[in-house]
């Protein structure tokens, strides 16, 4: 029996997929996030990035879950970041060059990946590494009838993991032991995502937010607390010397209750002064929140414009232009992610099911369709007039520019429309020369004319050979005009009978419309 090979190369076991790897580590199933956001100040974030630099980044990560939950701008533009993969069509396309065996195998594989059960939701999780760095999801197989297929596909969350002690880029499950258990092979789908360049713990996005969010997060609290007293009067409570800690204590409380309440009760003695109300303005505060989230946007989504319009320098070319570095971010993260769904989705299946590949590079791969269609009246417009000179434009060029596939051998495919056939009817005429006559610097009985004109060469046709035949069989002029009344007697004048009544019926249309008794 040949061995089984995972990814690296190294055999594997079928009894052991049925089972996950958390299952034995089950102490994390039983913890609870840390909330690091609490209290969070400049002094301790610095000290949670630095730990995770040395391979604990259980406190990062929490603290990166706690910035989504609790920013509702980061979570909206890491959503947008994220869901733009959801609507881009995906395929499993063999190596180049490919044998009839290899379309077969890439072909059985789209199968096998189109009966896993919501595999956007694969898709959505792994793009979790965008914020983190990375996202590792994992496999739980089933054995239904002789295919292999998962059953679940569980995201697991970040502070589950920890990065080995020497190149600090190798993912593990965290245990017991120092160094943690390597990972399972055909169990995970682990996304690694470079948002940057650097150690593991250092390559997330939300590295880069997490000192907009802590500067933010000091501006609304600032804020909050200056709406409160915004308005209020400055209360002064004055006590008589000689008074005690207890009268002073009282005193203080009906000073803060008055400004809430408009009421309370001071002992005999005192009074409470009151002085301007409050004053200044929110705008400090807004500014320092409005560039906290606009930097926010350029980190997540290479611009602003896209995500939010400030009023001033918003413009339909610079969101064009914004829109345009969204895309080159999606592309670059389908790319990064079809290389991660190839390696641990694509490859188990065909290893499981349809046996190894004996080349890596003859792999068939996960490939999202990022091709824009070009503008088809652009091409329309273009491509007949250079097609007409002598330009070569290949066919498979034309359909790949504008999004269209070619038709499969037998498929129905949309015809040029019909020309109009002999023997239309007077409806049809009326209707083009209606139409014609919409143009007014041309006289409409010139335009009947050359419509008439145009068909009247297939009309006359089949009476004039005929006659043209007779002149040329006769020797004389006298044998010609007695055989003609028989020849005539005998042609079908159907033909001519109709584009006479057709050309009368569309002059009298013409008439009622555009007749003095039309207006």
């Amino acid at each position: 029996m040949v061995a089984i090979l995972d990814q690296h190369g190294q055999p594997i076991k079928k009894l052991e997929l049925k089972e996950s790897q958390t299952a034995k580590v089950g102490g994390l199933h039983h913890e609870f996030a840390g909330h690091p956001s609490r209290g969070l100040t400049p002094i301790k974030l610095a000290r949670i990035m630095e730990n995770a630099e040395q391979g604990d980044i259980r406190a990062q990560h929490d603290l990166f879950l706690d910035m989504e939950e609790k920013d509702g701008h980061i979570f909206s533009e890491m959503s947008k970041r994220k869901r733009a993969l959801l609507k881009i069509s995906w395929d499993i396309v063999p190596p180049r060059n490919p044998s009839a065996k290899e379309k077969k195998i890439a072909a059985e594989a789209k199968e096998l990946v189109m009966d896993i059960a919501n595999i956007e939701d694969v898709i959505l999780d792994a793009l979790d590494a965008i914020g983190h760095g990375f996202s590792c999801q994992e496999i739980e197989w089933q054995l239904l009838g002789r295919t292999w297929l998962p059953k679940e596909i569980t995201h697991r969350p970040q502070s589950w993991f920890k990065t080995d002690n020497e190149t600090r880029t190798e993912l593990r499950l965290r245990d017991n032991s120092m160094n943690g258990q390597a990972l399972q092979p055909f169990g995970w789908v682990k996304h690694i995502h470079k948002a940057k360049s650097g150690y593991l713990a250092r390559s997330g996005l939300h590295r880069v937010l997490a000192w907009p969010y802590l500067f933010k997060n000091y501006s609304v609290r600032d804020l909050a607390e200056f709406l409160e007293i915004y308005g209020l009067p400055l209360r002064l409570g004055k006590y008589p010397s000689g008074s005690g800690d207890d009268e002073k204590a009282t005193l203080l409380r009906a000073v803060l209750a008055i400004g809430h309440d408009a009421a309370g009760i001071i002992p005999d003695g005192m009074e409470i002064d009151f002085k301007d109300a409050a004053k200044g303005s929110h705008d400090p505060f807004q500014a320092m929140i409005d560039w906290c989230e606009r930097t926010q946007s350029k980190a997540i989504l290479g611009g602003t414009l896209t995500s939010q319009a400030d009023g001033k320098s918003s413009t339909n070319a610079l969101g064009n232009v914004h829109n345009e570095v969204r895309h080159d971010l999606m592309m670059s993260d389908a790319m990064q992610l079809a290389g991660t769904l190839s390696r641990d989705i694509v490859y188990p299946l065909i290893a499981l099911n349809l046996g190894g590949i004996e080349d890596a590079r003859r792999m068939p791969k996960w490939q999202f369709d990022l091709r824009e269609p070009e503008d088809i009246k652009t091409y329309s417009d273009a491509l007949p007039p250079l097609v007409a000179i002598g330009v070569q434009v290949p066919v498979n060029w034309a359909h790949e520019k504008l999004g269209i596939p070619l038709p499969k051998e037998g498929e129905a495919v949309l015809q040029p429309a019909k020309k109009e056939v002999p023997g239309q009817t007077n409806e049809v005429a009326a209707t083009r020369i209606v139409a014609a006559t919409a143009n007014l610097d041309q006289d409409e009985f010139d335009l009947l004319g050359e419509e008439m004109s145009s068909d009247w060469e297939r009309v006359t046709n089949p009476l004039i050979e005929p006659i043209a035949a007779l002149a040329a069989s006769v020797e004389s002029y006298e044998e010609f005009t007695a055989k003609l009344p028989s020849l005539i007697a005998g042609m079908d004048i159907s033909l001519v009978t109709e584009a006479l009544t057709q050309g009368q019926f569309a002059a009298s249309i013409w008439g009622r419309v555009n007749g003095p008794s039309a207006e």
